[in-house]
């Protein structure tokens, strides 16, 4: 379901210029005079969105990482709007749609990355760590152009994917990879302010992890482990694995070591983590 068809206009523009900024108060939209307001609200009467209507269309600041100020509350009180329900994960959905199709709209595509057998290797390689888990939800933190979604996606698992680089992902939803209403662009250091817990996580061919950039990479592998309880993640090096494994052992986690011997390049160490 799309933004609009949540609140029932013929269109909307959401004034948060990304999805990463959603957790920033956008004020200025209600120094407007509108003619017209709707609050939304979740299944808890939580508000959700507020979409105020002027001369230029319907536009509406959302509320889902952060409280509503009190001036859009004065603003929607002002013009006596309308209050309309719907769930959380819903509004959600259609959020992350929103931007989704926004970076397709706008970002020029990277260049193909993938290898055409990879996607295969991947979902053995899932098979053999998971088995069955088709109905899960599973993060795929730093996903790229999406392969490790698709593989994922492939075994019935349903993949929230994000990363940092908008032309991955455009390509990914290009490609049909990634999923609109899946998929975000944000930091994944960042993540728990847009994700809540979900019982297991990927992160594909994460880094390329060295001394001087390991700090960079422990906060995105300690965050996708605090949000799951159950992680899968690859990297290209025994080196690498192994900063990886103390990182898992320091959060308290079981963790366990293998190399996969599908691929000689891409993930071809792999840490199995889970919650003790």
């Amino acid at each position: 379901m799309k933004v609009a068809d949540i609140l029932e206009v013929d269109g909307c523009q959401l004034v948060e210029p990304s999805f990463a900024e959603l957790t920033i108060d956008t004020a200025p939209v209600f120094q407007t005079a509108p003619d017209e307001a709707r609050l939304l609200v979740d299944e808890d009467e939580e508000p959700l969105a507020l979409a105020l209507h002027d001369d230029g269309g319907w536009q509406a600041s959302s509320f889902l990482f952060r409280d509503p100020t009190l001036a859009a509350i004065e603003c929607f009180e002002a013009v006596g709007g309308d209050i309309y329900q719907e769930s959380r994960a819903a509004w959600l959905s259609a959020v992350r749609e929103y931007y989704s199709m926004e970076i397709l709209a706008t970002v020029a595509p990277a260049l193909e990355d993938l290898r055409p057998d990879r996607e295969g290797k991947l979902r053995d390689l899932i098979g053999e760590v998971w088995g069955n888990r088709a109905g899960t939800l599973c993060l795929d933190c730093c996903c790229g152009s999406g392969v490790g979604t698709a593989a994922l996606r492939a075994g019935g698992v349903r993949a929230l994917a994000y990363d940092n680089d908008p032309a991955l992902l455009a390509l990914g939803l290009s490609k049909g990879r990634l999923v609109p209403e899946d998929t975000m662009c944000i930091d994944a250091r960042e993540a728990s302010r847009y994700i809540v817990p979900v019982p297991l996580g990927v992160a594909f061919m994460a880094g390329e992890i060295y001394s001087y950039n390991a700090g960079l990479w422990k906060p995105i592998v300690t965050g996708l482990l605090a949000l799951t309880d159950e992680a899968l993640i690859t990297v290209g090096t025994e080196a690498e694995a192994a900063r990886v494994e103390e990182w898992c052992a320091g959060e308290g986690r079981d963790v366990r070591v293998f190399e996969n011997g599908r691929d000689p390049i891409y993930d071809r160490w792999c840490c199995v983590t889970r919650r003790v």
